[in-house]
């Protein structure tokens, strides 16, 4: 999530603040997070990037309020000469694609470079995934000679002056000086070679994903003209990136301007996808080979089935309704026919249209009815299962906690004493929470260490969902809940009460066997056992496990397979 900030006069040139509006704005899917007389906050969705900007809202704004309804249309120039960059094959396994572009005739105030600063940022952020699908750079073109090229170097010889820092030194040195290099230098971590966009002049312009040169790559207000190069791993994004911000830059006034990449340059046979050993995190995405232009501002086409959206909304609508109510989120629309704004990056599929078409007919005009179906419901008895155990711990007062699906490398491992193994992990995490939690005991401790000062003694219990590796399942990957209890202080002793208790209260026999585990105390951790299947573990956490989550008091856990206790108490 982005929130984005308008002053509201500015907002007001466009429409009044009113009740009305106030309700309008949430309906389009921009919650209001917050209004007064200087200015108003909105909050914008992951999947509309092109709404990170004043201009981008105001345009869907517009659209959605009848104002300029229908697909918007932009004037786009063909390249003029040397509006070229050369891709070397040398960025082929390092950050293989670019997208680029010129945009002339700009009027720049200290307002306007501050909103293209602030979108360029929440683009790294949402879309970029933190620079790490995608990079974006800008720069005053009359401090550029053209062509430009896009290549790999080794860090000792790329030399420039990183922006706002006070001296030239080198690629290697960036990684480690500059506050950018700090932030995102792992995102070249074990690369021999960085890549670098140079002009004709020989002038490095930058490193991305790390950071601009200091004299190429800063705009100010006497900058008319400047180049924008997006860089990454998939084609496809880069180049809807690209349209979002020339779009922006065009809703300011000024003047799209094509540019000519050429992927035939340099010692390789161009860049493809088949030629690539997957990029980073397998992000690659991409086939490009000889010449491309960039941007492309032509209309992507979808079909669309009305009886679909009838299927999918409840509605019935007739074509000059559907018509109607896609021109209020920006589309054109013809003979069964979509026409998608270049600029958005989140429709894939009929059903994203259909969502919209609901967006413009409008939520709250939805009338719901009782099913013709009648039915007789129940409490699933897992679900009953899982209660009674909540009330057995509350019982003996244990407080339930919750904790995310997701989690961190180091918190499942490092911080456990485990080695990594069978790790689950996400292509395209915004975020440090990119793998799925394997077990519940290091969320149990993190939830200590989060409340370390708060009053003693501490006893919480955990329902959730792990995950794990399955070849034999159609995702590859197992679910299974587990049960984690934790005291805080405690020792071995108190924690198999707790387990002795809820098996006499479940009439369940557990048995347990000595084997060591590095996250406990060596002798003090044992396998519970259930019928002969083991089932769980318990035990004393070890006091280096406990120094990583900065816990006080000594520590006892149990964690328990709730899908086999289920399967036995239904037995």
């Amino acid at each position: 999530m982005a929130n984005i900030k308008i002053p509201t006069k500015k907002f007001e040139k466009h429409f009044k603040l009113t009740n009305e509006i106030k309700h309008k704005i949430p309906m389009l899917g921009t919650p209001l997070e917050t209004y007064n007389k200087n200015e108003i906050e909105l909050e914008i969705f992951p999947n509309r990037p092109d709404m990170l900007s004043y201009q981008g809202f105001i345009r869907a704004f517009k659209s959605f309020m009848d104002k300029e309804t229908g697909l918007k249309k932009y004037k786009i120039n063909k390249p003029e000469k040397n509006f070229e960059v050369k891709i070397d094959s040398s960025v082929k396994d390092i950050r293989p694609f670019t997208a680029c572009a010129i945009v002339k005739n700009l009027k720049f105030d200290d307002e306007k470079i501050k909103e293209i600063i602030d979108i360029q940022e929440k683009l790294h952020s949402t879309v970029g995934r933190n620079r790490k699908k995608l990079a974006i750079g800008i720069y005053p073109l009359e401090k550029i000679k053209l062509p430009i090229r896009y290549t790999a170097l080794p860090p000792q010889e790329i030399k420039f002056q990183p922006l706002e820092f006070p001296r030239e030194i080198t690629g290697q040195q960036i990684l480690s000086q500059h506050p950018a290099g700090r932030d995102y230098g792992n995102l070249l971590e074990g690369k021999n070679k960085f890549p670098v966009f140079i002009d004709a002049n020989n002038e490095i312009l930058s490193m991305p994903p790390i950071i601009n040169s200091h004299n190429t790559g800063k705009i100010n207000e006497n900058t008319k003209e400047i180049f924008i190069e997006c860089s990454g791993f998939d084609f496809d994004i880069l180049s809807k990136t690209l349209n979002i911000i020339v779009t922006t830059l065009a809703d300011m006034g000024g003047d799209i301007y094509q540019m000519e990449l050429n992927y035939n340059s340099g010692k390789g046979n161009g860049i493809n996808s088949s030629s690539i050993k997957g990029g980073r995190d397998g992000l690659l995405r991409g086939t490009i080979k000889g010449k491309t232009t960039t941007p492309n501002l032509t209309p992507e086409k979808i079909k669309i089935n009305l009886d679909n959206i009838e299927n999918l909304l409840g509605i019935k609508l007739k074509e000059a309704e559907v018509k109607k109510l896609l021109e209020k989120m920006g589309y054109n629309y013809s003979n069964k026919t979509v026409e998608i704004p270049a600029y958005r990056t989140d429709i894939l599929h009929e059903v994203d249209i259909i969502e919209d078409i609901a967006i413009a007919y409008g939520y709250d005009n939805f009338k719901p009815t009782i099913p013709d179906v009648a039915t007789i419901g129940q409490e699933d008895p897992k679900q009953t299962f899982k209660n009674k155990i909540t009330e057995i711990l509350t019982g003996l007062g244990f407080l339930e906690t919750y904790s995310y699906t997701l989690t961190k490398k180091q918190d499942q491992f490092e911080k456990m004493n485990k080695e990594p193994k069978e790790i689950i992990e996400l292509v395209d995490s915004k975020t440090e929470y990119n793998i799925l939690k394997q077990d519940l005991l290091h969320t149990s401790l993190r939830t200590l260490s989060e409340n370390s000062d708060s009053e003693y003694p501490q006893k919480i219990f955990e329902i959730a969902p792990i995950f794990m590796k399955n070849d034999l399942k159609e995702t590859g990957i197992q679910e299974q809940e587990n049960l984690v209890i934790s005291i805080s202080p405690s020792n071995f002793t108190e924690i198999k009460q707790v387990l002795n208790y809820l098996g006499e209260m479940l009439d369940l026999k557990f048995e347990l066997k000595q084997k060591d585990y590095t996250q406990f105390i060596q002798g003090r951790v044992g396998e519970i056992y259930l019928n002969h299947k083991m089932i769980g573990l318990i035990g004393e956490v070890c006091p280096y496990v406990q120094k990583n989550w900065k816990i006080k008091m000594p520590t006892s856990s149990l964690e328990l397979n709730l899908n086999a206790l289920f399967k036995e108490v239904q037995n």
